[in-house]
């Protein structure tokens, strides 16, 4: 889960490399995760191009995407980006929808409130050509890593690599963010940044009732064709 040089990027990595449950490892080069490409330089910007990123997955809500655009959509690298805003439709939705719920169960009200988002997301992953494909939103850790998580644990990778890979955004962030935001209480900061293991754990047993990530999958409308070219990607 080493990070890619993308310079601007604090938190862009494969999920290629992971281990998984037979013995083998997730394909490189093909899904990336990723923190706001608004950040990118014009270096990181060619970085991306000549990785072979052609497909971008924007999760953010239409009001961030609105203060910061995509970066990507014209000039010479210009990307195919589609826009799913997967926490509902925006933040005072998603409120609505989720309630008082703590980080340790954040992906299981993710996976539980955002179904329909969710399978727009994952069609979208199947659909595209095999080539590098990179999802993100702004920090890239939750809705970006609910989204890796459960295409890790699609692929069955181990799940205390799928946690390990869900808690790296923390350390990743947490520098760069107590100088972006030194106004702020270090505890704050440190808080929001916090990305516990537990809450993959919690994901793994929430799917584990519909007999695991393929089994709930099936169950939001996904075609069993759809399911296996996004194992595919990974396996």
């Amino acid at each position: 889960m080493s990070l890619l040089q993308f310079p601007g990027l604090l938190n862009a990595r494969e999920l290629g490399g992971f281990p998984t449950l037979d013995g083998a490892t997730t394909r490189f080069r093909s899904l990336l995760r990723s923190d706001d490409l608004v950040q990118l330089t014009a270096e990181g910007v060619q970085a991306l191009a000549d990785y072979g990123v052609r497909t971008v997955i924007d999760l953010r809500w239409p009001a961030e995407v609105a203060v910061r655009p995509h970066p990507l959509a014209l000039g010479e690298h210009a990307l195919r980006t589609h826009r799913v805003s997967l926490l509902a439709g925006d933040e005072m939705e998603w409120a609505s929808l989720s309630g008082e719920c703590s980080k340790e169960m954040w992906k299981c009200a993710v996976l539980e409130h955002t179904r329909p988002q969710l399978k727009d997301v994952l069609e979208i992953i199947a659909a595209a050509a095999d080539e590098p494909l990179l999802f993100h939103c702004v920090a890239g850790k939750d809705r970006t890593g609910l989204i890796a998580a459960l295409l890790l644990a699609l692929a069955d990778v181990e799940p205390e690599a799928i946690a390990a890979d869900y808690a790296a955004s923390t350390s990743h962030l947490t520098d760069a963010y107590m100088l972006r935001y030194a106004g702020l209480e270090r505890a704050e900061i440190l808080e929001a940044l916090r990305c516990p293991e537990e809450g993959v754990h919690n994901m793994l047993a929430y799917l584990a009732q519909y007999g695991g990530a393929a089994g709930y999958l099936g169950a939001i409308g996904l075609a069993d064709a759809t399911i296996s070219r996004l194992r595919a990607r990974l396996r």
